[in-house]
């Protein structure tokens, strides 16, 4: 399931501190801007809503963390989770089998980044775009969801090597709010 909100400019983070675990509130009070800090704690409301939804857990979640840094719910293995953020919007899918979730701003591209991020099939297809950006955001997410699922994030490989066209990833489009994500499930 896929929990989304996209109205963080809303979002009361004073209000919300009381809900996060110790962990999470330490880690929300770690960014410097308030906006850094308002995803970090709406993406934590979303797995809690979504804990709640699916399993029936009202207790506050905990995270351990995987050998590249992806987080898993102490006590609940069997329950798999991804969360990302943006300026726009923060994200959280939760299911039980692997899941990977990115969510991004569509920016304004940089051609040194569609270099180093994207092999020449892709590049090709971000050159030929009508819109270069929107195109890069879409191949960028499928990326990070991809690898996210796998549980490397975009420290491990190159962002060249992840494949994007035959994996089973849905990616949406919201342009009244200037982001995109994917999200992909494992088997």
């Amino acid at each position: 399931m896929l929990y989304l909100n996209d109205d963080i400019a809303r979002f009361n983070f004073e209000a919300a501190l009381p809900l996060l675990s110790d962990q999470r509130r330490e880690q929300a009070l770690k960014f410097k801007h308030e906006q850094g800090r308002k995803t970090c704690a709406a993406a934590y409301l979303l797995l809690c809503e979504g804990l709640k939804k699916e399993y029936g857990i009202t207790k506050k979640p905990v995270f351990e963390y995987g050998e590249h840094g992806k987080p898993v719910l102490a006590g609940f293995p069997h329950i798999h989770f991804n969360i990302s953020h943006c300026r726009e919007a923060v994200i959280c899918a939760i299911s039980d089998r692997p899941v990977g979730v990115d969510v991004e701003s569509v920016r304004e591209y940089k051609e040194s980044l569609v270099n180093y991020t994207m092999n020449d099939d892709e590049a090709r297809q971000i050159t030929r775009s009508e819109n270069p950006a929107l195109t890069f955001t879409k191949l960028w997410t499928r990326k990070e969801a991809l690898l996210k699922l796998i549980g490397e994030g975009i420290g491990g490989r190159s962002m060249k090597e992840v494949l994007t066209g035959t994996e089973e990833i849905e990616t949406v489009v919201c342009e009244e709010k200037n982001y995109v994500y994917s999200v992909v499930f494992g088997k």
